[in-house]
């Protein structure tokens, strides 16, 4: 069990020359940042890991030297709702994604299950359970245990991924939890987030659904996003007060429930606006445990 929230960026820090230093140098980076959260992203992978084995070992013991938790985001090829050749290519990449992931120690494989297709999204959404067991089959006779599948919320309405999708696959594959990015359901829900009782609301959904336990500590992103009528169009920074969904409600509730989420910014400004992120959510802790 986590002891605190987690915080850091979603891929790596803004002044992390990596012309000069490894990636697998980043948790001690981090640690001096005093962030202890970082998703290395494979976004582009194909069929086989684009990272040797003994690099990405170094990485998950650095990760565990300095107190940095890992998660990895899998590749945006991904589509479970294609044809056979397609779905065929993309459960090679996911699982390219989750060799890695195992390698460096990592708890989660971040990835979008696909796009709807002609068929219903009903078809669609039981196409990536079949899809996403199949994967679990191979985790499993491959000894991989360690590792979690997780389906990430959608921004954008063509793409599968509603919190009801997500939470669906995680009720009917083992080895799953979600994760949660809240930018996501703003923009995909057109600017819905916007209280605490907006954010209480999905926690409340999720722990109902998936038990109390899968709430305490949630994988999530964050950033504030710009939007349109197909959803998700581009992140901002934490400063660009415009955008939303605003993060104040979110700390606040995370402090009032006692919750330990690994909260990863998506934000153009990734470990900057980690650190402001993790500011706010200490801050609002420490007012709940004054005397």
């Amino acid at each position: 069990m986590a002891e605190h929230p987690r915080f850091g960026p979603a891929g790596i820090p803004l002044a992390f020359d990596v012309l000069k230093r490894p990636i697998e140098a980043v948790p001690e980076y981090l640690h001096s940042e005093e962030l202890d959260a970082f998703e290395y992203q494979a976004v582009r992978w194909g069929p086989k890991p684009q990272m040797k084995k003994e690099n990405a070992e170094k990485l998950g013991t650095n990760a565990k030297e300095y107190d940095v938790r890992l998660s990895v985001h899998g590749s945006y090829f991904i589509n479970f709702c294609g044809d056979a050749l397609t779905v065929e290519a993309s459960k090679r990449r996911l699982i390219s994604c989750i060799i890695a992931a195992d390698w460096m120690g990592a708890h989660e494989v971040v990835f979008h299950p696909g796009f709807y297709s002609k068929k219903s999204h009903g078809e669609d959404l039981q196409s990536c359970v079949k899809v996403m067991n199949e994967v679990v089959e191979f985790m499993k006779s491959s000894g991989i245990a360690n590792v979690s599948l997780s389906p990430e919320t959608s921004g954008r309405v063509f793409q599968l991924g509603s919190l009801d999708e997500t939470l669906t696959l995680c009720e009917k594959v083992e080895l799953t939890k979600p994760t949660i990015d809240w930018s996501h359901i703003y923009a995909r829900e057109r600017g819905k987030l916007k209280t605490i009782d907006d954010f209480r609301h999905v926690i409340n959904q999720i722990e109902r659904r998936l038990g109390t336990e899968s709430v305490k500590e949630l994988h999530c992103h964050y950033a504030r996003v710009e939007f349109g009528r197909a959803g998700e169009r581009r992140h901002h920074t934490m400063d660009e007060t415009e955008y939303g969904p605003d993060f104040e409600p979110l700390a606040m509730l995370i402090a009032e429930l006692g919750l330990n989420p690994v909260i990863l910014s998506e934000s153009p400004l990734l470990d900057i606006d980690s650190q402001k992120m993790q500011d706010i959510v200490f801050r609002e802790i420490g007012k709940r445990n004054k005397p």
